[in-house]
């Protein structure tokens, strides 16, 4: 982390990750592509994810999330920032000269060599292989709840999945929810842990900042009037007068499960996350 001197109220607070071991390179033109902001509004125009508007603007880096490139070794060129997710992406060089952007693991260098095939090594992260040839204890990203589908699960900065057990045609994988769940075995993940841990430390130290990110400002329930808000309302400060907080839309906010039970895939679930 980088942490900075007091020098104007902004700064007291700020920390940063530090991007001093990072490529310094452009990004390869080739897997650029436009990123248009929808500024939280669905296909009807109208706002379906509130306090989201604004921003830098950005270019979006297209990222082999699937890694199905099989028995060809690549070599990693360059370890690169990327403004639309919290971890680094590194960009693989083919022996066969075709060039693709990857999630970067922690541990993993410029110059450091990556495998996707079965007859990888299991303990060299980057490298991408079915969870059946993984040995217990090995931590994997970038994970496919079905084979062929690309990876879908644990891809956030520093998170990774844990293999706990191998039973037949499944196995078993401890998720960063804590969560115990069955993968088929067939399904690929890449071994390690995700760059840059340090993401959850970052504080942005001023509200600027958060509108660079595109973040837009959230006002209090308890700080609108009742007409707006189930917390609204009162003279002065007052408590929110209910048995357990509401969205404004006046739902439960808390303690209420939001998982359908028939879903089909709770048969693949061993046990619950902690709560």
């Amino acid at each position: 982390m980088k942490y900075f001197k007091p020098t104007t109220p902004g700064r007291r607070q700020m920390s940063v990750v530090d991007y001093s071991s990072l490529s310094k390179t452009k990004p390869e033109k080739s897997l650029l592509a436009p990123h248009t902001s929808k500024a939280g509004r669905g296909a009807m125009g109208r706002i379906t994810v509130r306090h989201k508007g604004g921003g830098h603007k950005r270019r979006y880096r297209i990222v082999d999330f699937k890694g199905d490139k099989f028995d060809i070794p690549a070599k990693i060129a360059s370890i690169e920032y990327d403004p639309n997710r919290s971890a680094f992406i590194a960009l693989a060089v083919y022996r066969d000269g075709e060039k693709r952007y990857m999630l970067a693991p922690k541990g993993v260098a410029v110059g450091a060599s990556i495998f996707s095939s079965k007859n990888a090594l299991p303990h060299d992260p980057g490298n991408r292989m079915p969870l059946k040839h993984l040995p217990i204890g090995t931590f994997v990203h970038n994970i496919e709840l079905f084979p062929g589908r690309g990876g879908m699960l644990a891809r956030s900065a520093g998170s990774y999945a844990e293999v706990i057990a191998q039973e037949g045609r499944f196995t078993n994988l401890k998720l960063p929810s804590t969560e115990v769940r069955r993968f088929f075995s067939e399904c690929l993940a890449t071994v390690g842990q995700l760059s840059n841990i340090e993401h959850g430390l970052e504080n942005y130290g001023k509200a600027g900042r958060s509108r660079w990110k595109g973040i837009r400002p959230s006002v209090r329930g308890s700080a609108m009037n009742p007409v707006d808000h189930p917390h609204g309302g009162g003279e002065g400060r007052q408590p929110i007068g209910l048995k357990a907080p509401k969205t404004p839309w006046g739902k439960r906010a808390m303690g209420v499960k939001t998982r359908n039970r028939k879903s089909l895939s709770s048969k693949y679930i061993v046990s619950r996350r902690r709560k």
